[in-house]
């Protein structure tokens, strides 16, 4: 955790309470580290996008206009791997990205299977092989809309079946038809396809690291994962095991106008939010700062008409609104940023929740966060600080996880939770979900 006479720039892990450090694990850095520096900055070696550099040749080639200076070696590197991420959570550590160092140390399965190639969703992939009863997984690849990484995908398939000496027959991939992953297994891998969706993947790869083989509560929540209905998931409650699972709730459908831009200007989901709220949203609201009054209008226009505006459920596109409402970010530079920032100014001491609304509807939970939107908008007219309305938000989601937990489990006996997707990232919302769970006896 940052203190505050630490000797880095504030452009080092700027609105985060925390820095990255890592331990030297080649020759090169214990070299590097007899110098006396004060400290030494990492970063990967790669654009933005674009997977990282390994061979000499190529980093002088896509590097040159970021580095001054390359320091090689006479090692050659054999696969491009990028650092493990790991970060203490509930007082257990938990990886965030599972690459150098664990890779590919297999995954314990229940049973042994036939050879099956999963070729992961497009974002943040990784791949994984299975040999009997464990399952291989690669490092992490990247995302497979930009072709390098993609190659780098194609090539860490072909170099897994070699190391495992194996050739599956059957291909896993994300239910999403227009993934690169998806374009792979239909169209190029000559394997039999089998479609799983991205929020049950969630659940299973969740259990299946912890070794457990029976169903369980899944509260599954992250950016975006296609679904079966066709619209964009990413709040869901699910109850199932590894093989099968049933979508027992939601968040309530949203507009999320513009697709794929919301994700990158986070205002417009607060202006979504606002405007299925109160009718019409001011202009001088703070979540629209510096954009321009056309670029409103033509959004608000979208939202109303349903003109490229796909519904979703996204619990990362709810953090990213609130992030917008109280003037945080009305846009991003890098995946999650909102809600990272809404984090880390969050006062973790709050223990008043918000409204939380849930109802019934068509068999399924629906968990409606207006009234916890009317309530923030309210405090924050009222001059409330932003910590206590970001930890008040907080709090208010790990209750209502708590809440529909506690449904679930009288109507189907479950008694295990399974926490994933990317918004369990956030550090603060894991821990007190995970407190508020065990103290109802989860």
């Amino acid at each position: 955790q940052k203190n505050t006479d630490h000797l880095l720039a504030e452009s080092v892990a700027p609105h985060n309470r925390y820095f990255g450090v890592m331990l030297p694990y080649t020759p090169l850095h214990y070299l590097l580290l007899e110098k006396d520096f004060p400290a030494l900055v990492m970063t990967s070696a790669n654009l933005t996008d674009e997977p990282i550099a390994y061979e000499d040749e190529e980093a002088c080639h896509r590097l040159a206009e970021i580095a001054d200076v390359f320091l090689s070696h006479n090692r050659r590197i054999f696969t491009r791997t990028d650092d493990s991420i790991a970060r203490v959570m509930a007082d257990r550590p938990l990886l965030l990205r599972r690459s150098r160092g664990y890779v590919p140390r297999a995954v314990p399965l229940s049973k042994e299977m036939k050879p099956v190639l999963a070729v992961g969703a497009e974002l943040k992939n990784t791949i994984c092989l299975t040999r009997g009863d464990r399952a291989f997984l690669s490092q992490h690849i990247g995302d497979l809309k930009n072709l390098q990484v993609y190659e780098s995908f194609r090539q860490a398939i072909g170099q897994l079946k070699s190391i495992l000496e194996v050739e599956p027959t059957v291909v896993a991939h994300d239910l999403h038809p227009d993934y690169y992953s998806s374009h792979y297994a239909l169209e190029e891998s000559g394997m039999q396809p089998v479609a799983v969706q991205h929020h049950h993947a969630h659940l299973a790869s969740c259990l299946a690291e912890n070794g457990v083989d029976a169903p369980a509560i899944g509260m599954i929540f992250d950016g975006t994962g296609y679904g079966t209905d066709g619209h964009i998931w990413g709040g869901e409650f699910l109850v199932g095991d590894v093989g099968h699972n049933e979508r027992v709730g939601h968040f309530r459908y949203q507009p999320m106008p513009g697709g794929d831009l919301a994700i990158k200007q986070p205002w417009r989901m607060a202006m979504s939010y606002m405007q299925s709220i109160y009718g019409e949203v001011p202009e001088e609201h703070v979540a629209f700062k510096g954009v321009a009054a056309n670029e409103r209008c033509l959004v608000s226009q979208a939202i109303k008409k349903s003109i490229n505006s796909p519904l979703t459920s996204s619990c990362g596109r709810l953090f990213d609104a609130v992030a917008a409402l109280v003037g945080l970010r009305q846009v991003v530079t890098f995946e999650g940023q909102a809600a990272m920032q809404l984090e880390m100014i969050a006062d973790p001491q709050q223990s008043i929740s918000y409204p939380c609304s849930l109802y019934e509807e068509d068999g399924l939970i629906i968990y409606d966060p207006t009234a916890m939107i009317m309530a923030i908008q309210k405090d924050f007219d009222a001059g409330s600080q932003i910590p206590e309305i970001a930890g008040r938000f907080h709090y208010s989601m790990a209750m209502m996880v708590t809440e529909v937990c506690l449904r679930l489990r009288k109507s189907t006996s479950l008694n295990r939770v399974v926490l994933s997707g990317g918004v369990f990232q956030n550090c603060l919302l894991t821990e007190l979900c995970v407190a508020h769970l065990e103290n109802a006896g989860f």
